[in-house]
C-alpha cells in the first residue's frame, strides 16, 4: 500500500474511532497513527480484534457497545479533550422491509442510529470543551440511492447523512465541523453477514462475491477500507477546513 498524502492538523491531536476493530474502523485508526495523531481512542464490541491493532501512537480501547448509553456517559467524564471523530461503527441487515422482523429493525437501528447518535452527542460536548474539532460520520450511498433487499439499514444510513448536516449547521458557531461519507460497496466483514454473500463466497470464492457486488459500478471494484479512510481523513484534516454539512459519496460512480 502507498503511503498516504501527509494532510495538515493531525499531529498530536487526539481522535475518536467507533467500530474500529476491523474494515473502515481499523483503516481510519491506521491512517490517523500514519499522520501523526498523538492519541486514539477506540471503541468496538470486538475486545479482541482491538487488541490485534499496533500503533505509533498512544490508545485507548474500549470493548463497548455504542447504543449503551452507560458507556458514553462514562466515557464523557474521562475524555479531557477531542480533536476528531470517526462516526463509524454499522451493523448490516440483508433483506426486504416484507422479511425483515421487528427485533430485525431495532437492532440495526439500535447500533446505526442510536449508537451514532450517542457517539456525535458525546464528540460534540467533548469538543466544545476543547474549542472545537472535526467530525466525519459514516453514512452510505444505500442512504441515498435505493437498493432493493437492505431494509433497515438503508433507512438508518439515510438518517446518520441527516444528523451529520443538522449537527454542521448547529455546531459551526462553536468551530466544529461535522461531514458524512457514504461508501458504496467497500470490502469490508459487514458482507460476510448477508447469507446470500456467504452462500456466493462459499460456492465461488470470496474474492469472486466481491466482484459480483461490483457489477453495474463504473469503476468495477469495490473500494478498499483503505481508500475510504483516506477520503475520510482529507474531510478531518485542515485541508478540509471550508467543507462543513456535506455528506461526500465514495461510490466509484454506483450512484450515476
Amino acid at each position: 500500500m502507498p503511503s498516504p498524502l501527509s494532510l495538515p492538523g493531525f499531529t498530536g491531536k487526539t481522535a475518536l474511532v467507533t467500530g474500529a476493530a476491523s474494515g473502515i474502523g481499523a483503516a481510519c485508526a491506521r491512517h490517523l497513527d500514519s499522520q501523526g495523531i498523538g492519541t486514539l481512542i477506540l471503541i468496538d464490541r470486538d475486545e479482541a480484534g482491538l487488541a490485534r491493532l499496533d500503533f505509533r501512537c498512544a490508545v485507548q480501547r474500549h470493548g463497548a457497545d455504542v447504543s449503551d448509553e452507560a458507556f458514553w456517559d462514562s466515557l464523557d467524564t474521562s475524555i479531557t479533550a477531542l480533536d476528531f471523530a470517526v462516526v463509524n461503527a454499522g451493523i448490516g441487515a440483508f433483506a426486504p422491509f416484507s422479511e425483515h422482523t421487528l427485533a430485525d429493525w431495532r437492532r440495526v437501528m439500535g447500533v446505526n442510529v442510536d449508537g451514532a447518535f450517542l457517539t456525535l452527542r458525546s464528540s460534540l460536548r467533548a469538543m466544545k470543551a476543547s474549542g472545537g474539532g472535526s467530525i466525519v460520520m459514516v453514512s452510505s450511498v444505500t442512504g441515498h440511492k435505493a437498493v432493493p433487499g437492505i431494509g433497515a439499514y438503508g433507512v438508518a444510513k439515510a438518517g446518520v447523512s441527516h444528523m451529520a448536516r443538522i449537527a454542521a449547521a448547529e455546531s459551526a458557531g462553536d468551530n466544529i465541523r461535522v461531514n458524512a461519507i457514504a461508501p458504496g460497496g467497500a470490502d469490508t466483514a459487514i458482507w460476510d453477514t448477508g447469507e446470500a454473500f456467504r452462500k456466493a463466497a462459499k460456492e465461488h470464492g470470496r474474492d469472486a462475491a466481491l466482484q459480483g457486488l461490483a457489477v453495474g459500478t463504473p469503476r468495477g471494484k469495490l473500494a478498499t477500507s483503505d481508500e475510504i479512510a483516506a477520503n475520510i481523513g482529507y474531510l478531518l484534516s485542515d485541508a478540509a477546513a471550508n467543507v462543513t454539512g456535506t455528506v461526500h459519496i465514495s461510490d466509484g460512480g454506483f450512484s450515476l
